[in-house]
């Protein structure tokens, strides 16, 4: 370019090895090119050891030629560039002998070699790694350390799976089934040594929901209101106590069955009365203070200590007799006498904090219900002895046919049950049946726990009226406190 008398083409020589800082470019039109004076050149034998610098060329002369310099002769230092002035861009290079241009020199070496860094510095820069947030001479460097540090890869690889989770495009929520197939697989692999008896297991499960229920309520609720209902004779019986009151009354007459297995009793059994309503009485009245939610873990620790013992006696507890104090039972009864109990209970306390209970599941309902078609006979005997039942109308020999009363429950966990009428031993068939009753089965069991009357009961009934009435308050007399 040419212009106002400067001259660029072809007018400097370019000297390398020297290193310089471009100040801030001007204007190209605002410089003189021909005042512009060079840095020092270095001294001879000094050499640049990391970069080269372009070669720089001399002004030219005012007729156009380019001076002739000795390459073996340093020029004269013009002395430092003034800062607030820039370099004007180079101009093509010299000529070689033959006339064609000399090629450009060389871009700045640049150092391809990885960053040297200390062991605790890449350690510290590999989750930045592993998220690609790295440059790249660091991801060079961390690179070539893991190949020779054992621990550093293996916390590569570990941070590299974790970028790998949070990128997923699926749920990391886990299968709500998880549990039940991991469950079911290891107990397929290997049984329980020791699993819960049979007759135990009603027992377990309503034990288990009920301390469910009693997890998930707060402390003010512990002294939520129960009303406890049940029939004496003819009439309806009803007792104000709380939630907490509740469990105790359960952990109470649950220790009938602890000293029958040689347990501990809650209430000190070789003193404390076996009517289950006594026993709960004195319990209460033992109690210095309203009971509160620490009752739970004394109740849920005797639960757990029944079941245990049971499961490791086996087959050899079952019959073992369970005194009531007017009545016994087997240890196997008992402990299904427990579980409703439990259940009913359950559903009182439900009631009381809002809170949903559906009944058991049809098999142990339906076992529940056996027993109570079981000890119809006696209770209906009990009556008659007492007044409250009609007289038996045809005694038979014990073990005999006699006549029976048809009880047919409806829905969940039904069945059918013939109830003997006349005699407790004697054994109920269906060619000796005079009556029926058909009933649902949770309605049936609302009805032996007292919760509603005989005559609100929503029964189908067929047959000889005296005996639908007489069994009918015969289950709701078996209700206790």
């Amino acid at each position: 370019m040419t212009g106002g008398g400067r001259e660029s083409e072809g007018g400097e020589e370019e000297v390398r090895g020297a290193r310089r800082i471009p100040g801030p470019r001007g204007a190209a039109d605002d410089l003189d090119l021909a005042s512009v004076p060079l840095p020092p050149l270095p001294p001879p034998g000094g050499t640049a050891p990391d970069e080269a610098v372009p070669e720089q060329s001399q002004p030219a002369s005012a007729s156009g030629d380019a001076p002739e310099s000795d390459a073996g002769e340093p020029e004269a230092d013009l002395g430092p560039a003034p800062a607030a002035e820039a370099w004007p861009e180079p101009g093509p290079g010299p000529e070689t002998a033959d006339g064609t241009p000399e090629p450009p020199a060389p871009d700045p070496l640049v150092n391809s070699a990885p960053v040297v860094l200390p062991h605790q510095v890449l350690k510290a820069l590999l989750g930045a790694w592993a998220l690609s947030a790295c440059s790249a001479e660091e991801t060079a460097a961390v690179e070539d350390h893991l190949t020779g540090c054992a621990p550093c890869a293996d916390e590569a690889l570990r941070l590299r799976d974790a970028v790998g989770l949070l990128h997923t495009d699926g749920s990391l929520d886990l299968d709500p089934t998880l549990r039940t197939r991991v469950l079911d697989g290891c107990f397929g692999r290997r049984p329980a040594r020791i699993p819960v008896p049979e007759w135990a297991a009603p027992y377990d499960a309503e034990t288990a929901r009920l301390d469910a229920l009693l997890r998930d309520i707060g402390d003010s609720e512990w002294h939520a209101p129960v009303r406890l209902q049940w029939f004496e004779e003819e009439r309806r019986v009803s007792r104000r106590t709380t939630v907490a009151g509740v469990i105790g009354h359960l952990m109470a007459v649950d220790g009938l069955l602890s000293a029958a297995l040689g347990l501990d009793d809650p209430l000190d059994g070789g003193k404390a009365p076996l009517d289950p309503t006594e026993r709960t009485e004195t319990y209460w009245s033992a109690t210095r203070r309203p009971p509160t939610r620490a009752v739970r873990e004394p109740w849920r620790a005797q639960s757990h200590e029944l079941i245990r013992t049971a499961s490791f006696a086996g087959r050899n507890v079952a019959e073992t007799s369970v005194s009531y104090g007017a009545f016994a039972l087997p240890l196997q009864d008992a402990a299904l006498d427990r579980a409703f109990e439990c259940w009913v209970h359950g559903g009182d306390i439900a009631d009381a904090v809002d809170y949903p209970y559906p009944a058991p599941s049809a098999a142990h309902l339906h076992r529940m219900i056996d027993l109570a078609a079981r000890m119809l006979p006696a209770a209906l005997a009990g009556r008659r002895s007492a007044g409250l039942a009609g007289p038996a109308k045809d005694l038979v020999a014990a073990g005999a046919p006699g006549r029976s009363l048809h009880l047919e429950i409806e829905g969940h966990g039904g069945g059918d049950w013939y109830i003997a009428l006349d005699s407790p031993a004697a054994v109920g068939a269906p060619e000796r049946a005079v009556a029926q009753v058909a009933l649902d089965g949770v309605e049936f069991c609302r009805l032996v726990a007292g919760h509603i009357s005989p005559v609100e009961a929503a029964a189908g009934q067929e047959g000889d009226r005296e005996a639908i009435r007489d069994v009918l308050f015969a289950a709701a007399s078996l209700s206790r406190l």
